[in-house]
């Protein structure tokens, strides 16, 4: 249906004035945590069963001494120590063996008086009068008659009457050797859980070990999550034009669980203002909500018109200065947090780790979070927006000459930034720059910097996500930063990376890769890949022509849209190279400055009809049902610097290269070798 608007319509679409109030973080903090109630939502008991992950509401003491008597750490027999000074293997001391055989549960009826030993069972219950145990292996029993060795252990509990076997000692003990005495892991009284501990399966085996059955923990808070928006459907629903799967639904609930939460998910509500006002209030009975999307400035956002029908006290801010996240709305009401955090999955997981997550941690009984930060290069130049904190997303990799901090740059839009990301610098609102190589504070976003087997950095290539993934499978955590062939170059002449996908062809020789090397870099030899035009089928503007006929056709016809490639990418330089007499004339065709960062980009830009063409490999354009005209064969290949070729990751990286398998993988994928 024809999305028809009237001039008055239109003009306040066009107002865009949604937000009431721009403030700085620390302000919004400070207003939205004065009307909660901050405190743990309560408690209840729950089982053994039932507790991995909730967090307990009160000390745990143990009632009973663990373990609860003397046990032996060994099968053996126990004896008193001071009968076995002496003993070796040349002079062992014998005593008399007693008649009874202590298993796991069962107490002895007679002492162990000086010189004699009873037969004892790992875990057994140690008699009165013994003080260690000797085991069976320093041992030898044999009868005082005919002194023939025999078994040391029975499987039947003798009567308690001295037998008429000799037990030989062949080494000396001490005073409780291999013995753990009652009390010495828990004693009766201690207390061996605090509150606030998440529990897990460590934990709830100490609960096991003193005897309860159930444990006080905290309620956890209910977090009702509503997902907004025409646009937005559910994964696994069949996509339409302009539809975008709800990946933050699923991702907040997954950190609400993570909190101690439990999410309640109430799933996709349209834009339409009397669903959204009811799915809310349904939303208000329970202890927190979320909405996601509707909060910034465009015609049909809506959330933030129910949610400022709230009272008591209401939206407390809306717009704040960060980067991402200028759209948030924070409210309370009736001690309840609802914020809409903003559409774009990387703004609202960090909104909501900055704003939401403390609260949750606090109603969950959980202590503050503690951020560790740590001292990291940058090794690109950063700018940054005036006015606004900005939080950039970084990747740590370690370099010879410490850690350097990579710039995400996916933008807020990104699925996979926050999950891609090591960490975050803070960038003051004032500042509008960070030049390359200067030290900044990464605050991790987890506790453990875990490094990679193996770094890529560079230029992007489905062939290498091949080779990456099987390394995975085998073994080998691998980390790809795609920052284009001049990049990766970079890095690796600096250090930063094992491997450095490039592609770039040296004017002067015709020669791919290899006259870009310096001293400290080997080439390893990858695979061909084919560049060439990529369009959609039956455009006669390059249909059925060379790729040189359809560029001067593309240049020709104004409305002829292109997308172009980011630059210090290896196909940016082929595209500029075919355009060089059209930019010299100080031309540039449509699209010229849209720069994608990768083959796939180019792709799905020219099949959704956002560009007419594009420059891109063979594979991708038959993965996006696009048709293709060669350009020019391509070398792929990989820089390594010398001091990490025989590092063991990098070794298997060149032998999976060469291996017959993959070899055949890449060729079905279009690669040639």
């Amino acid at each position: 249906m024809p999305n028809h608007a009237d001039e008055s319509d239109l003009l306040r679409a066009a107002a865009q004035d949604q937000f009431l109030e721009v403030i700085d973080r620390d302000t919004a903090m400070q207003r939205f945590l004065a009307p909660l109630r901050l405190r743990p939502l309560g408690q209840e008991v729950v089982t053994l069963a039932d507790a991995l992950g909730r967090i307990l509401a009160k000390d745990v003491r143990a009632d009973v001494d663990v373990p609860a008597f003397d046990r032996s750490n060994v099968d053996g027999f126990a004896v008193r120590a001071t009968d076995t000074i002496g003993s070796a293997d040349e002079t062992p001391r014998r005593l008399r063996l007693n008649g009874e055989v202590l298993s796991p549960g069962i107490v002895a009826q007679q002492n162990v008086e000086s010189g004699t030993a009873t037969i004892i069972a790992t875990g057994g219950m140690v008699p009165r009068g013994a003080d260690a145990v000797v085991m069976v292996e320093q041992t030898e029993v044999e009868s005082r008659e005919s002194r023939v060795t025999s078994a040391p252990l029975a499987d039947s509990t003798l009567n308690p009457q001295p037998s008429t076997l000799n037990l030989s000692i062949r080494r000396s003990m001490t005073a409780g050797q291999n013995i753990t005495f009652a009390g010495t892991d828990i004693a009766r009284g201690e207390t061996v859980l605090r509150t606030g501990v998440r529990l897990t399966s460590r934990e709830i085996g100490v609960l096991a070990a003193i005897g309860r059955a159930s444990v006080e923990v905290f309620r956890k808070p209910r977090v009702a999550i509503l997902s907004t928006g025409d646009e937005i459907i559910a994964p696994g629903s069949v996509p339409r034009p302009g539809s975008v799967f709800d990946s933050n639904a699923p991702t907040l609930a997954a950190a609400v669980t993570e909190l101690g939460g439990e999410p309640i998910m109430l799933g996709i509500v349209p834009d339409d203002l009397p669903q959204l006002d009811a799915a809310l209030q349904s939303a208000l009975q329970h202890d927190a909500v979320l909405l996601s999307g509707g909060t910034s400035k465009g015609a049909g956002d809506l959330s933030y018109r129910v949610v400022r029908e709230l009272r008591d006290p209401g939206i407390v801010a809306h717009g704040v200065a960060l980067k991402p996240g200028k759209p948030i709305c924070l409210a309370v009401t009736n001690g309840k947090p609802v914020v809409i955090l903003p559409g774009f999955p990387t703004s609202a997981l960090f909104t909501f780790h900055e704003f939401v997550a403390p609260v949750l941690r606090v109603f969950a009984g959980l202590p503050a979070e503690q951020r560790e930060t740590i001292r990291a290069t940058l090794p690109l130049r950063v700018n940054s927006e005036r006015g606004r904190t900005e939080f950039l997303l970084v990747s740590l990799v370690h370099s010879e000459t410490g850690l350097a901090a990579y710039p995400m740059g996916k933008g807020s839009g990104s699925v996979t930034t926050f999950s891609q990301a090591d960490g975050f610098i803070t960038i003051g609102q004032h500042t509008e720059q960070i030049e390359a190589g200067r030290e900044v504070d990464v605050t991790l976003l987890g506790h453990e910097l875990a490094p990679a087997d193996l770094v890529v950095i560079g230029s992007h290539c489905v062939g290498l996500d091949l080779l990456l993934s099987e390394l995975q499978h085998r073994g080998v955590r691998t980390k790809s930063l795609y920052v284009g062939s001049t990049g990766g170059l970079t890095a690796a002449k600096r250090g930063e990376c094992d491997i450095a996908g490039m592609h770039l062809l040296d004017a002067e020789t015709g020669e791919y890769n290899r006259p870009f090397l310096s001293e400290n870099l080997r080439l390893l030899t990858g695979y061909r890949r084919q560049q060439g035009i990529v369009f959609r089928p039956g455009d006669a503007r390059f249909a059925n022509r060379t790729a040189a006929n359809a560029i001067a056709a593309a240049l020709s016809d104004p409305h002829c849209t292109m997308v172009n490639r980011n630059a210090g990418s290896g196909t940016r330089i082929l595209i500029d190279q075919q355009l060089a007499e059209f930019l010299k004339s100080g031309q540039q065709p449509p699209g010229y400055a849209v720069q994608a960062k990768s083959h796939n980009a180019v792709a799905a830009a020219v099949a959704q009809g956002r560009a007419d063409w594009g420059i891109a490999i063979d594979t991708v354009a038959k993965m996006y049902g696009l048709s293709f005209l060669p350009l020019q064969a391509e070398h792929y290949d990989f820089a390594i610097p010398t001091t990490r070729w025989d590092r063991p990751a990098v070794k298997q990286f060149r032998d999976l290269l060469a291996d017959a398998t993959i070899r055949d993988r890449l060729r079905e994928l279009g690669f040639e070798l």
